[in-house]
């Protein structure tokens, strides 16, 4: 039996990923901090679907997380196939103005954390004559954003990485895809305190559901990239098409933190 491992699975876009390979009758390990709600999911998905599923409650951002999920994984004798890195999350504000430890925890999660679960996974990914690799990005991968910088920056690396590891395992087996959603309906607004920019946004805004669905199809094909929704593309082709001075000014207006008078 194989399994798709997902991180940050109990919210949100991770949610919803893990339903998405639960309807297509994927057996799946979920993993996130929260053991109640990855439990509540489980039942869920059980109940549901009748796929096999198991839980880990692991905080992601110690140093030793990823060895112990492989070595659950192995001691368990789950075969993984698809590896599905979600975990993952965003402060908003002027750079000076964010305490120091939450954005270095951010750029942990992000980006340390991802690299280490992806590099101790890769022996059991290699395993298969064909696996996966699906790492959750964003828009914000492709262009600097004031106000937004430290999770513009961490999802421009996942987004750089993911694109040169496609290469590095390519021989392996291992087809790599990085997925850049959008403005989503999730928990992500509210844990970045931006709900006023969630209003802005609102005309725009995908369901979970939709991303997972497009994220999944396009990881089964092996796409490098996936930018689900017409608005995101559209967006994402004016980012490289017009001066990078430009967009940087007209993304610090739209995500420029002010102040109640």
């Amino acid at each position: 039996m194989k399994y798709a491992l997902v991180t940050g699975a109990s919210k949100g876009i991770g949610k919803a990923i893990a339903l998405e390979l639960a309807k297509r009758n994927h057996p799946l390990l979920l993993i996130a901090r929260s053991e109640d709600l990855l439990e509540a999911l489980a039942r869920e998905i059980r109940d549901s679907f009748h796929v096999e599923v198991h839980c880990k409650a692991v905080d992601l951002t110690t140093a030793t997380s990823a060895n112990e999920l492989v070595e659950w994984c192995e001691s368990n004798q789950y075969h993984v196939d698809i590896l599905v890195n979600n975990a993952g999350f965003g402060l908003w504000g002027a750079f000076g103005d964010l305490p120091l430890d939450g954005q270095l925890e951010m750029m942990n999660l992000n980006m340390t954390s991802l690299v280490a679960i992806t590099h101790s996974f890769l022996p059991l990914l290699s395993k298969s004559d064909r696996s996966y690799i699906l790492n959750v990005a964003s828009i914000a991968s492709f262009l600097a954003i004031p106000h937004f910088s430290i999770y513009a920056a961490t999802k421009a690396f996942v987004l750089s990485f993911s694109r040169s590891l496609r290469f590095d395992i390519a021989e392996q087996g291992i087809k790599v895809s990085c997925l850049c959603p959008g403005a989503t309906e999730s928990e992500f607004l509210e844990r970045a305190g931006m709900e006023a920019i969630g209003e802005k946004a609102s005309g725009v805004y995908m369901s979970a559901e939709a991303v997972a669905k497009i994220g999944v199809s396009g990881m089964l094909r092996g796409k490098a990239e996936i930018v689900p929704g017409l608005v995101n593309k559209i967006a994402t082709t004016g980012i490289w098409a017009a001066p990078r001075s430009i967009m940087e000014s007209i993304a610090g207006s739209i995500y420029r933190k002010r102040t109640s008078s």
